[in-house]
């Protein structure tokens, strides 16, 4: 078995396959990539049981074949090449040599054979969405799923797919984010949670991308096709919370301020706060914000003010720092429009421009009790 590739284009390739392997597998076939070679087409896999990705690259060959490449070596390898032709040659010692213009290179493979075989997906659902809407639905919800392993749904990514539109939600209890677009619609209704790991891998390939995606669920594993490129993955099973139920509806007191000047002033103020609650203060009254934190272990304390257009009742609400900076820093608008009840009922956090036609963006902060 014989082929030659570009070393620029093969590293380009497993560097975005790389992604998915472990760095602690319990299969330790899963440390190295199939290559599975089908005349000048060389198909290339990685996986960690629970996601898989294949690429199809073009090579110059006209052999068939299947081995696994130590994936790290190759890698580690590949990264020291200038752009040139590599040839890789598959010898009878159990070793694949890649032939360079500045030498020759000798890894052991393993039996191909041995490799998991990819889900195949029965009776699946299929919905199509642009690669770079994709990549942004993802990017605005994945950093408000939680970490907790006893609680794996919220974990997740959240996709409701329905005739009218499509919904992404995130949440770890404390923070919620609501992503819709009404401009791409699902044949028929249906939902399933992703997990981080492949989200992560879509959300970097995809982000800015033209390709079509189309996407294939059942009740267990989704399929993502883009390009010359295949994602399987295992969905979290199990029911996610009902997220409608805590959004509050009758929001009275509005507050809308410029994005960046609010972001700036939390962060600073925050420094003050205290280490464990991260917490901060805001302080609404007529056109006034005013923004304060104090950390009693070591008497430190920051409170600025803001000019900002206010209605409702004069009111005091404290949040957590940290989760307020995370929703700001992952909108894109000039303005942000927040809207409250009471002091301890969760803070609704919108756009108020920046978003595409049928673009939904939605965050909820949960907050902190103050003391006085």
């Amino acid at each position: 078995m014989k082929f030659i590739v570009s070393s620029t284009y093969l590293l380009k390739q497993l560097q975005v396959l790389g992604g998915v392997i472990s760095n602690s597998n319990t299969l330790p076939i899963l440390d190295n990539f199939l290559f599975d070679l089908k005349e000048n087409q060389l198909a290339v896999s990685a996986s960690d049981l629970e996601s898989t990705m294949s690429s199809v690259l073009e090579v110059d060959s006209t052999d068939t074949g299947t081995i696994a490449v130590p994936a790290r070596l190759l890698l580690d390898t590949l990264k020291t090449f200038p752009e040139q032709p590599l040839t890789f040659v598959v010898e009878d010692n159990n070793t694949v040599e890649i032939s360079s213009s500045h030498g020759k290179y000798a890894l052991a493979y393993a039996d191909g054979a041995e490799f998991p075989k990819a889900v195949e997906l029965s009776d699946p659902s299929t919905t199509n969405i642009m690669g770079d809407i994709l990549a942004t639905a993802i990017n605005k919800t994945l950093f408000a799923a939680g970490n907790d392993d006893l609680r794996p749904v919220m974990s997740g990514v959240f996709f409701q797919l329905n005739p009218e539109s499509l919904i992404f939600v995130a949440t770890d209890a404390h923070k919620l984010v609501k992503y819709e677009r009404k401009d791409i619609k699902a044949n028929e209704a249906a939902e399933f949670i992703m997990r981080k790991k492949p989200l992560n891998l879509l959300k970097n390939i995809l982000s800015g991308s033209d390709d079509e995606v189309k996407i294939e669920y059942n009740d267990t594993n989704a399929r993502f096709t883009f390009g010359n490129s295949v994602l399987i993955c295992r969905l979290i099973d199990g029911k996610y919370p009902n997220y409608e139920a805590v959004i509050p509806r009758e929001n009275p007191n509005k507050l809308t301020l410029d994005r960046s000047s609010f972001y700036n002033s939390v962060r600073r103020v925050s420094i003050f706060s205290s280490k464990t609650t991260h917490q901060i203060r805001l302080k609404m009254a007529g056109t006034e914000l005013k923004i304060s934190a104090e950390d009693l272990d070591f008497s430190n304390k920051a409170d600025e003010r803001l000019q900002c257009s206010y209605e409702g009742d004069d009111m005091q609400i404290g949040f957590n720092s940290r989760f307020l900076m995370e929703m700001l820093n992952h909108l894109n608008s000039n303005e942000i429009l927040l809207e409250m009840s009471l002091p301890n009922r969760a803070g609704i956090l919108t756009p108020v421009d920046g978003l595409e036609e049928g673009e939904e963006i939605t965050m909820l902060v949960m907050p902190v009790m103050l003391s006085n």
